[in-house]
């Protein structure tokens, strides 16, 4: 059975050591569960192809299926971007499509818990504890999993549902909106107006 961690009415103190709990699990190659905005989802090492791999064969995806990144600071996107396009033979993961794609889906989410433990591993590859093609999964009594899979579950019970995330493209010349969600297109067109929206 994996350990499960109450996250509810923590104090600094043991706020900080559910932290610790977690980077520990993930530097050790497993996964993890943990809350994200809307949603639950599976953890591991961004750059431990076999942890990546765990996630994929736990939510049953299909082959050349790419985990997300999730990152704890924006200065980050930086360095995996430049390693992407400057050395890309020499970047040391494979998020599900064996390096062939030359991109990578990076987020940067909005969750006290979740960011605290990214500010302390770095990028960390995430994808949904729903099975591929199913609905995010609010409650964790939904989980079907053999939890002797997961190193440790943190719970915080019941979450809310939410909006989609924006979703933009950039690329060497131009960047896209391919989803308008949270952020809106007004609010996205503030800050680079020539930003392109030709499936809108």
């Amino acid at each position: 059975m994996a350990e499960r961690v109450l996250l509810d009415n923590l104090d600094d103190s043991k706020f900080n050591e559910a932290v610790d709990t977690a980077v520990r699990y993930l530097k050790s190659g497993e996964v993890i569960i943990a809350a994200a905005e809307h949603g639950y989802v599976y953890l591991a090492d961004a750059f431990d192809k076999d942890a990546v791999k765990a996630i994929h064969i736990l939510r049953g995806d299909r082959t050349n299926v790419v985990a997300q990144v999730f990152i704890g600071d924006i200065k980050v996107l930086t360095g995996i971007t430049a390693r992407l396009t400057q050395e890309h033979d020499k970047l040391s993961w494979d998020l599900g499509d064996e390096r062939r794609l030359g991109k990578v889906n990076v987020r940067l989410p909005n969750r006290k818990f979740l960011n605290a433990i990214l500010l302390k591993t770095g990028p960390l590859a995430a994808a949904s504890v729903a099975l591929t093609g199913e609905s995010a999964i609010l409650d964790l009594t939904k989980v079907s999993i053999y939890e002797s899979d997961i190193g440790v579950i943190f719970d915080e019970g019941q979450l809310e549902s939410g909006q989609l995330s924006t979703w933009i493209d950039l690329s060497e010349n131009e960047i896209t909106v391919i989803r308008v969600g949270d952020i809106s297109l007004e609010q996205l067109r503030s800050i680079v107006p020539t930003i392109s929206t030709p499936n809108l």
